[in-house]
């Protein structure tokens, strides 16, 4: 009745309801931080939403596609045999990705003294889409840096979304300097 169906998915998802989703998230999260335990790989998060359960674990390296195939099929294996859920649901195993969201404070603890990007809730007065370097990160506050170096002071409670920010380096095309084609000579011997 609860099987899962497999999926591995390099993408995210935002958790819908609260109740009994909640309790089938925590049963879920003790299975997997249980069975993750002895290995290499922790878990990130844990979601339900519309049938679907999503697990993102990562690990100090990074994980690959055959490490989320093999980490897929034995957290299928533990809920087949446990049964936490009691409907069907497809199963989705992912790592956090480049850009991962921040949704707890342990996430925003890891992600301290990196490039973030918040929105806070509608009762926020002024900018409420911010963009810089997380400095320090409590159970109730956040130290982010923005780009003209001012420092904000930002509500745990008051934060809507939020997620790590990856920069692409910017490194000039082959043959160009400076935005303008540069010409070279080859001599015939």
């Amino acid at each position: 009745m609860g099987n899962p169906t497999p999926f591995v998915d390099m993408g995210l998802f935002i958790l819908k309801k609260k109740g009994e989703e909640m309790s089938i998230v925590k049963k879920v999260t003790s299975l997997v931080e249980d069975l993750l335990q002895t290995t290499k790989y922790r878990l990130y998060d844990v979601e339900q939403n519309a049938g679907i359960l999503k697990i993102t674990v990562n690990s100090p390296s990074g994980v690959t596609l055959d490490e989320l195939a093999e980490i897929n099929r034995k957290i299928s294996h533990d809920l087949d045999e446990k049964d936490p859920i009691p409907s069907k649901y497809t199963l989705e195993v992912s790592s956090p990705g480049l850009e991962r969201k921040l949704r707890t404070n342990n996430h925003f603890l890891g992600a301290v003294n990196e490039k973030i990007a918040v929105k806070l809730g509608p009762h926020i007065d002024g900018d409420r889409r911010l963009e810089g370097i997380l400095r320090q990160a409590t159970d109730e506050l956040l130290t982010l840096e923005t780009a003209t170096k001012e420092v904000r002071e930002i509500k745990f409670q008051d934060v809507t979304q939020a997620k790590t920010v990856f920069e692409w380096e910017k490194n000039p095309k082959p043959g160009k300097q400076n935005g303008k084609h540069q010409v070279s000579s080859i001599q015939n011997r």
